[in-house]
């Protein structure tokens, strides 16, 4: 008996693809994947891939913006409040315990000299200041703070930090740099 095939809808092939290729770019970089490798990963053609998405330019960029969109989700369902500015820390480490979603973040960081993918990074930082004074009615002083302490915890775990406590200086680094709460939420999450 042959197994039936399950014909997916054009926007789950989709999703198919966007899932490969976070992975994809999580692991080698915008500069290090190909179009090929995402679309074995996925079980399409590559040509399918560039179909739908055009180039692995925009592919990646639709990555990024994805990825974007998960934490201006995850920052706009913290209510307003006293609490909102530890709220806010807290939903953004728990959505760093991906590391795909950490390693993506960075190479789209990295790559935003290109025009598109800077003012898609750049879109990213934005929302999320402006979703943060939202949140807390602080100012921009308090809001760089949180920003400043959010690009650093991203480049701790890209050294992967919380791994390694054990190496002279590093626990020391990651909870000077974060202060003992975060950092041990950090280990915990590398655990």
């Amino acid at each position: 008996m042959s197994a039936t095939r399950v014909r997916m809808s054009k926007e789950e092939r989709r999703e198919q693809i966007l899932d490969a290729a976070t992975q994809a770019f999580a692991e080698h970089g915008f500069a290090g994947t190909t179009t090929d490798q995402v679309a074995q990963a996925a079980g399409v053609s590559q040509p399918y891939v560039v179909r739908i998405f055009g180039s692995k330019r925009c592919l990646f960029r639709a990555v990024f913006e994805r990825i974007g969109d998960r934490i201006v989700d995850a920052f706009e369902a913290v209510p307003a409040g006293p609490d909102a500015r530890d709220r806010l820390g807290d939903a953004y480490v728990e959505l760093l315990a991906d590391r795909n979603l950490l390693r993506v973040l960075m190479h789209g960081f990295v790559a935003a000299s290109d025009p598109d993918l800077g003012a898609s990074a750049r879109a990213v930082l934005v929302r999320a200041f402006e979703i943060y004074q939202e949140r807390t009615g602080e100012g921009p002083e308090e809001a760089r703070s949180f920003v400043a302490t959010g690009m650093l915890i991203n480049v701790l775990l890209a050294t992967e930090a919380p791994e390694h406590t054990d190496e002279p200086g590093v626990g020391a680094l990651l909870t000077c740099a974060v202060g003992a709460d975060i950092a041990a939420a950090l280990v915990r999450g590398a655990a």
